[in-house]
């Protein structure tokens, strides 16, 4: 099984291309749209796995603060110059896990998660924790590759895990993924596919008002 510390060089070793590769990419200006929707301008919210920034950057000015955290510092880095270059004032980055013991029970408003589920050891694990810190009521927007969909491209990524030039994942199907979500006390109120055909998969659910 990967170790943090070995996905932490991967991510590390793939910042200095990542942010150009992903941000040509339509899908996060769609997720960005997605999550708006929801914001409010008291919001404190979380971007889990926040990259180079260039979510929490869009959607800053429509809440009151974002800690953005992520397990690669080069990632982190690129992220704080770009930020810096905005001047934007309310995010907070930090290099570090959501199991940060700074990030109190019941505290958040909104937690984003954009291409990073399908990356994780325990996504059981992670999404109880996310429940955790979410206030009763409140939500989190995510957006995750489901290759158990597309078992073509899921064997090509399974291919290049085994020769070190992509990180393991795991092959969710849309149905999998709900189902962590409920088995968590949540309740679902928004899915569907991010662009057409396409298996990256937008979940938003809220945090149930009781267990």
């Amino acid at each position: 099984m990967e170790t943090l510390s070995k996905a932490e060089k991967f991510w590390d070793r793939t910042s200095s291309y990542y942010d150009k590769a992903e941000k040509s990419d339509v899908s996060y200006m769609i997720f960005i749209e997605k999550v708006r929707k929801y914001l409010k301008a008291s919001d404190i919210v979380i971007d889990f796995g926040c990259g180079t920034g260039l979510v929490c950057n869009e959607i800053a000015k429509n809440v009151e603060f974002v800690y953005a955290i992520d397990i690669s510092s080069k990632m982190i880095e690129i992220a704080v110059k770009k930020t810096s270059e905005r001047k934007i004032q309310n995010i907070d980055f930090i290099h570090t896990t959501i199991f940060d013991e700074r990030f109190k029970t019941n505290s958040l408003d909104v937690i984003l998660v954009f291409n990073v589920l399908h990356l994780l050891e325990d996504s059981q694990k992670v999404i109880q924790r996310i429940n955790a810190l979410l206030k009763p009521g409140c939500i989190i927007i995510s957006a995750t590759p489901c290759m158990g969909e597309r078992p073509i491209l899921n064997s090509l990524f399974s291919i290049g895990n085994k020769i070190g030039i992509m990180p393991k994942i795991n092959s969710f199907k849309f149905s999998e993924l709900e189902h962590l979500f409920v088995k968590e006390n949540f309740d679902i109120i928004e899915t569907g596919c991010l662009k057409q055909n396409s298996p990256q998969y937008l979940l938003i659910a809220k945090k149930l008002k009781s267990q």
